[in-house]
C-alpha cells in the first residue's frame, strides 16, 4: 500500500486496534510483520490495555511477548535505551556499531533473534514537550533487508503516528488546517515521498540543489515540520500532496 492509500484509510479510522492493524498489514507487505509502538518517556493515554507501558500496541509472536512482559525487558532493551540518542531510523543490526552496548542489552537483542524478530529497525517519533515515541518493525526472515525498505516503513510510521494522535485527540485534528504551497514546494515534496535527494530532484527538476533546498524549508516552515518526511506525512493529510 502507498503513502496516499495508508492515509485515506487512516482518516477513516476511529480506533487505535484498527489503525494499528492498518500499520501492521502495510509492514507485512514489505515484509516485516512484527510491529511495535511505544511512548518511551510519557504515558501515552490511548494505548491498548493488554501491554503495559511504554508500550502502546504490539503484534510479536505470542511466546516472545509473555517473555518480554513478565521480565521486563523493557528496562534493558537497547532500542527502548537508545531511541532518544537517535534522530533518525536506524537498525538493530548497528547498535551494537554505534553504541558500546551492555551485555542484557545484547541478550535482549539476540532473545529477540531466536524468537522471530531476525532483522529490525525503528523510527523515533518525537513530539511536544519532549515527548519520544518509537515504532519498531522486524521480519521473521533471515533474508530481510530493512534498509532497502526503511524509507517506506519510516514514512509510514510517521504517518501512523500522527493519525494515532489525532485519534486520541480529536478536536486537534490537523484536517482544518489551511496551507497554501506553491506548485515548486509541491514538486519538490513530490520527488521526497519517492526518496529522491535533493541533488536528484534538482536534476529531475532542472533546478539547482540549493534551489530545491530552498523550496523544501519554504513547504516545512509553512507545515510546521522539523524534517522532510514529516512535512510529505502533513501534506499528504492536509490534501495538499
Amino acid at each position: 500500500m502507498d503513502l496516499y492509500s495508508f492515509t485515506e484509510c487512516a482518516n477513516q479510522t476511529h480506533s487505535l486496534r484498527a489503525l494499528f492493524e492498518l500499520l501492521v498489514s502495510c509492514a507485512t507487505e514489505e515484509g516485516f510483520s512484527e510491529v511495535a509502538y511505544g511512548a518511551l518517556n510519557f504515558v501515552e493515554p490511548l494505548r491498548l490495555a493488554e501491554y503495559p507501558p511504554p508500550t502502546v500496541a504490539v503484534k510479536w509472536p505470542p511466546d516472545w511477548c509473555d517473555r518480554y512482559f513478565n521480565r521486563k525487558y523493557h528496562t534493558i532493551d537497547p532500542v527502548v535505551r537508545r531511541t532518544p540518542m537517535h534522530t533518525r531510523p536506524f537498525l538493530w543490526d548497528q547498535l551494537a556499531d554505534r553504541h558500546q552496548l551492555q551485555p542484557d542489552e545484547r541478550r535482549v537483542l539476540e532473545e529477540a533473534r531466536e524468537a522471530g524478530l531476525k532483522h529490525g529497525m525503528s523510527v523515533p517519533l518525537f513530539g511536544p514537550l519532549g515527548r519520544v515515541s518509537v515504532v519498531s518493525f522486524a521480519s521473521p526472515s533471515d533474508d530481510a533487508d530493512p534498509q532497502a525498505r526503511m524509507r517506506h516503513l519510516n514514512a509510514l510510521a510517521c504517518l501512523f503516528h500522527t493519525a494515532s494522535g489525532e485519534i486520541a485527540r480529536p478536536s486537534n485534528n490537523d484536517c482544518d488546517r489551511k496551507v497554501a504551497l506553491s506548485q515548486r514546494e509541491i514538486s519538490c515534496l513530490r520527488w521526497v515521498s519517492e526518496g529522491k535527494s535533493s541533488w536528484e530532484i534538482g536534476k529531475i527538476l532542472r533546478i539547482s540543489e540549493n534551489t530545491v533546498n530552498f523550496h523544501i524549508k519554504n513547504a516545512m516552515r509553512k507545515l510546521d515540520a522539523t524534517s522532510r518526511i514529516q512535512a510529505v506525512v502533513t501534506a499528504i493529510r492536509l490534501g495538499v500532496l
